[in-house]
């Protein structure tokens, strides 16, 4: 692979992991948000309303937070690890990256098609009987996908503190 090449390759894997990072960070710092203030168990007990309708993203709704971002985690994620392979600094941790945040989109998929829909968007707010074993699905669930979008975002970091070392040491 010729110098022009290769630093392009470093430029690409650069602005890769400046996103990934980015979009790792509002990862975890929303889901974080989300577990300490309780969102779910406030939206899952919400009557309907014209203001805060039961949807994906009604008013109140994490939808519109993580909408605009929480797609492109994976994706990011998975063509660092392609664009810095060649960066022996930063390739395991771009291999934790990847890893973790597919866990954590496994996560979040189990969450939107299997929990999300009969806990927050069915006309009505579920009893509190039928809630809570929701809830406590819907947590458990959580803390995974908040433990992978933290070493994700961990992981992230270390790559481009690799990546880093490897393009001052020269490495090709």
């Amino acid at each position: 692979m010729g110098k022009a090449s290769s630093d392009r390759r470093d430029v690409v894997t650069d602005r890769l992991l400046g996103a990934a990072e980015f979009t790792h960070a509002h990862w975890f710092f929303g889901n974080l948000y989300e577990a300490l203030v309780r969102i779910p168990d406030r939206v899952a007990a919400s009557e309907a309303s014209a203001e805060l309708p039961r949807s994906p993203f009604g008013a109140g709704s994490p939808g519109r937070y993580y909408a605009p971002v929480a797609p492109l985690n994976v994706p990011l994620a998975c063509a660092a690890l392609v664009a810095g392979w060649n960066r022996p600094g930063s390739r395991p941790w771009l291999i934790v990256a990847a890893a973790s945040s597919a866990v954590g989109g496994a996560a979040t998929a189990y969450l939107l098609r299997s929990v999300n829909p009969k806990l927050f968007f069915s006309p009505q707010p579920l009893s509190a009987a039928r809630r809570k074993p929701l809830l406590t699905k819907w947590y458990r669930v959580h803390a995974i996908r908040l433990a992978a979008s933290a070493i994700a975002l961990a992981a992230v970091d270390r790559a481009r503190i690799g990546h880093l070392a490897d393009q001052q040491r020269g490495v090709r």
